[in-house]
């Protein structure tokens, strides 16, 4: 299991509500390995948190950003921090 010493925390902007992006992210982070979390918010963003390696976390904000994702993305705004302990990856 890699060493989790890392946060990102990627706001994502575009057509990515109601068309499946927060399964498909979750999807995408058990398999890199990562724990967090895909929330809808009210403002139509979706909030990726994501817990793991900086190379897991960073391989995740690739797949966010590579154009192969449910709906449309935008644009991905990432900010970086220091774990908080999460566990499992949910939706929210």
């Amino acid at each position: 299991m890699a060493q989790v010493d890392t946060r990102l925390t990627a706001f994502v902007h575009g057509h990515v509500q109601g068309v499946g992006f927060r399964w498909w992210t979750r999807s995408r982070a058990l398999e890199i390995g990562v724990s967090g979390s895909a929330t809808n918010l009210s403002d139509g963003r979706v909030c990726v948190v994501a817990e793991g390696s900086r190379a897991q976390c960073e391989e995740l904000l690739a797949l966010l950003r590579g154009g192969d994702t449910p709906g449309h993305v935008d644009v991905v705004v990432e900010q970086w921090a220091q774990p908080k302990g999460e566990r499992g990856f949910v939706e929210r």
